[in-house]
């Protein structure tokens, strides 16, 4: 096949992706986010199903016949624990505002800064091979469409997959690092990743379907035809002798890798936008790593009968097509390899790409008084040039050393890498005693023990080290072969590392746990992870902080780091939850030092905004004694106002059960008359209205007003009409016959609706207006129609209202802390204090006439009221005699 076309091909599906994310990006924008939807989270999982899937599936069980399986039946098996596990990762890594592995371990453990360090390195050099192996499996799918097989590798400027790391560099760059805070949402990736699973999955389903169906007669026929050779037979059944660890280590070993690879952790946790997703991915993953494997090993049978041994298993799902000379399907089979290759290389250089700068670069640079002035506006420099290297670390480790493993060997030994991390993770998650120590010790030597087990033999292999360490052991100890480390044998290589690494891994965490004790902000933070759900409603009562600090340098030190407009918003956030004005205050709080930290985590990583925030305030040593505190006081807070929310409950019922019959069948009584009385009042005087200009048109029809008359005639029937629908619409609030009709809505067109009938009437009043809608505020879930009906009765009342000199009205609109928040107000006369808590009651406008009101028939704010609490929220009004009104509404912004 034309080389020139291959290369086109796949330039081509590269600008394919940039526009599947631009268009993504553009509905961000427009507030229709693609993540919100679950099934594009869900799909974005199957970013584990890489080249290794792809191509090494096919290989492995060419060669070791079902054992594949167990790489897909381990994330199967755990994802109906996610809603445990992954749930409770979610929620602490959105709280404390973390983004990777790395930073969730230091964070964990004390913020350490070493710890992070470790875990980052490590990472780098665990995972760079499996990355080298995507572009192995490019250059080798390149080379079989080609039908330049086992070529020996050109020269880096000649060689395409050189340029194809180029690309997926620019890329990864452009739609990765595109804001500070490497929290913010990518949505164009997201979306190009999902899009890239579905693209594999069906590139790889067609290719079984042909080579199973149109070349090989069919399941019945490629098994009959296996069944004559007892070589193939053991491909697809289960051998008595099989050993039974080798399953169990490699079903654990997938379990930890779909939690704990960096890139998994990237779309599984940073990208989640709703924890309810969850419920979406814990039955979608597993379906799509069904279907992808469902021809894997038909394919292995067809390649091993047609080809045998001459040729890498591994190419057999191109190689079979190429062979019948099916170009067209060959293509379409090499794009889904792309996708494969391609979307495993993008979403991991950038989950390490943060880690080495959060948590290696940030760090080292701070440490330097002249280079940390460097790192404040370099911030998105320093992640782009990461994700530059480690891209380039791969495509080196590809040339020099990757050429002599098949793709699974080395996706193995990357999965064993993260595996290292599992008992500080899950140990941080559940047990509180966990500590720094435990967790550096144990990562430290189940990394050593790793890389004596698996790299070791790996730079034999490639010849870079004598093969007497394999025979004889390190040093001529035959206890420190790396195969059969302190004398084990019997196990397969990756069940033996597994078992001495995790073991002494596991050990010296439980060991240094037990013995050492935990420092001041490693007990809040064990605290905070494993009780998240607890502390994540009042995490800002449970800060461990004491000392001075001052506002203006904290805003200084964001304003470096975020810029002015974002450090403006975060403040202003912050100071309208709270109710302060920081621009006059001096000393900063423990909250707004904490919080400071927190915003600061998400551009630079925790333990590097421990540093920053150290450096310019003044902390004082807390004692354990004030940790312990300070914690119970924040969980003691939420079972107090549970408690006595509940004897207060119970207190009213003992207290009001005697009166209740009585008042409410005189209430009763009253609100009958009342109604009656408002009723009967307000359509009367429409009525008489309309019968004497009746009347008189009946009299004296040539008359000049007859115009005027009938206008009038109509506005009153109107009139009529509308209190009518106001009393039905009451009656079906308030016996739950009225049904809301939800969907996504934008704040600020959802205002400008409202607005639209109201300005002329503002424009004839001579009112002011003026609105203040907080920027990139998310969507929120609720009824359209109901929720103008809300606005346009606030801003009819404050039109009412308003001073009759200059007239002045004010509408508000920000998100905080997952609602929507909404004032209406006004420069009117305002409301009696002891009327407040009347003023949604049903016809308490035409009860206190008093006021001098306009009249009405005073049903439009208990209306509201309604609305607001079928939509889960709460509406309130604020006033005082000559201070004007200030209604306000809060409904959830999420719900869905």
């Amino acid at each position: 096949m034309n080389p020139w076309l291959i290369i086109g091909f796949s330039f081509g599906y590269l600008l394919l992706l940039f526009l599947v994310a631009w268009y993504a990006e553009n509905r961000s924008k427009q507030k229709k986010s693609l993540l919100a939807n679950p099934y594009v989270y869900a799909l974005s999982f199957a970013v584990y199903c890489s080249a290794w899937t792809y191509y090494g599936s096919v290989g492995r069980a060419a060669e070791q016949g079902m054992e594949f399986l167990a790489i897909y039946l381990g994330p199967s098996i755990l994802a109906p624990l996610w809603w445990v596990l992954l749930r409770k990762i979610i929620r602490i890594c959105k709280v404390q505002r973390i983004t990777t592995i790395a930073d969730f371990i230091s964070s964990r453990y004390g913020k350490d800064v070493n710890l992070g360090m470790v875990v980052a390195l490590f990472s780098v050099i665990g995972i760079v091979p499996y990355l080298s192996l995507q572009l192995k499996a490019l250059a080798s799918s390149f080379d079989v469409l080609q039908g330049t097989t086992n070529a020996a590798l050109p020269a880096f400027w000649m060689d395409k997959s050189f340029y194809l790391a180029l690309g997926l560099v620019f890329f990864t760059i452009l739609f990765g690092t595109r804001r500070v805070e490497s929290t913010e949402r990518h949505e164009g990736l997201v979306t190009a990743i999902a899009f890239e699973s579905v693209v594999k999955l069906v590139a790889f389903l067609v290719a079984g379907l042909v080579i199973v169906y149109g070349l090989s007669g069919g399941m019945t026929g490629l098994f009959e035809a296996a069944l004559a050779d007892q070589e193939l037979i053991k491909l697809f059944t289960f051998q008595t002798g099989e050993s039974g660890s080798s399953w169990f280590w490699l079903i654990f070993l997938s379990m930890m890798a779909i939690m704990f690879l960096p890139r998994q952790f990237q779309v599984a946790v940073v990208e989640n936008v709703n924890e309810q997703h969850l419920k979406k991915a814990i039955w979608v993953f597993p379906l799509y790593l069904l279907l992808i494997n469902i021809f894997v090993v038909p394919i292995a049978l067809a390649g091993k009968m047609q080809f045998g041994p001459e040729i890498d298993a591994d190419t057999y799902v191109l190689a079979i097509p190429m062979q019948a000379g099916m170009n067209g399907l060959a293509l379409f089979t090499y794009l889904g390899g792309f996708s494969a290759a391609s979307g495993m290389l993008i979403v991991s250089a950038i989950a390490l790409s943060t880690m080495l700068s959060n948590n290696v670069i940030h760090p080292l640079l701070l440490a330097n008084d002249r280079l940390s002035t460097f790192l404040g506006s370099n911030v998105l420099l320093i992640r782009r040039l990461s994700i530059a290297l480690i891209i380039l670390l791969a495509y080196l480790y590809f040339r020099g050393v990757g050429e002599y493993f098949p793709l699974v060997s080395i996706g193995l030994v990357s999965f064993a890498a993260v595996a290292q991390f599992t008992p500080a993770i899950i140990g941080g998650l559940f047990w509180k005693k966990g500590n720094r120590k435990g967790a550096l010790y144990g990562i430290w030597a189940g990394f050593g023990i790793w890389a004596f087990t698996l790299v070791i033999p790996s730079m034999v292999s490639a010849q870079l080290l004598p093969s007497a360490i394999m025979d004889d052991g390190l040093f001529g100890i035959a206890a420190l072969r790396p195969f059969a480390l302190f004398g084990l044998e019997g196990m397969d290589y990756i069940g033996h590392s597994l078992f001495w690494s995790l073991s002494i891994n596991t050990g010296l965490y439980c060991y240094f746990s037990f013995t050492r004790a935990q420092s001041v902000i490693e007990h809040n933070q064990a605290e905070v992870f494993v009780d998240i759900f607890k502390y994540s409603t009042v995490y800002e009562s449970a800060i461990v902080w004491k000392g001075t600090a001052y506002v203006p340098e904290l805003r200084a030190m964001l304003e470096r780091f975020l810029g002015k407009n974002r450090t403006d918003q975060a403040f202003f956030l912050f100071s309208q939850k709270h109710g302060l004005d920081l621009d006059r205050m001096q000393l900063a709080d423990a909250k707004l030092v904490n919080y400071a930290e927190k915003i600061l985590s998400g551009a630079i990583g925790p333990a590097s905004a421990r540093l920053v925030i150290s450096s310019i305030t003044k902390e004082e040593e807390i004692s354990i004694e004030e940790v312990v505190n300070i914690l119970k006081q924040s969980q003691e807070l939420m079972e107090v106002n549970k408690e006595l929310r509940r004897k207060s409950l119970a207190l009213k019922q003992v207290t009001e059960n005697l009166t209740k019959t009585n008042l409410k069948l005189k209430q009763m009584d009253e609100l009958k008359d009342e109604f009656l009385s408002t009723v009967t009042h307000e359509l009367r005087t429409p009525l008489t209205s309309i019968r004497a200009l009746s009347e008189l048109l009946s009299e004296y029809s040539d008359m000049e007003e007859r115009d005027s008359f009938l206008r009038t005639i109509t506005a009153e029937t109107e009139r009529m009409g509308r209190l009518i629908d106001q009393v039905l619409d009451l009656e079906k609030y308030e016996s739950g016959k009225m049904k809301l009709k939800y969907s996504r809505l934008d704040v600020p067109v959802l205002m400008e609706e409202a607005l639209a009938p109201m300005r002329q009437l503002l424009k004839e009043k001579n009112i002011s207006l003026k609105t203040d809608l907080q920027k990139s505020m998310p969507e929120v879930y609720g009824d359209k129609d109901r929720l103008i009906q809300v606005m346009i009765n606030l801003l009819g009342n404050a039109v009412k209202y308003c001073d009759a000199k200059e007239g002045k009205v004010q509408i508000t609109a920000y998100y905080i802390d997952g609602q929507l928040k909404v004032n209406v107000s006004d420069n009117g006369p305002g409301i009696p204090e002891e009327n407040l808590a009347l003023i949604f009651d049903k016809f308490y406008q035409a009860k206190n006439q008093t006021l001098k009101k306009p009249r009405g028939s005073g049903l439009g704010l208990a209306i509201c009221r309604n609305i607001i609490q079928l939509h889960e929220g709460r509406i309130w009004v604020e006033s005082a005699s000559g201070k004007g009104t200030r209604f306000q509404f809060t409904i959830p912004a999420n719900r869905y």
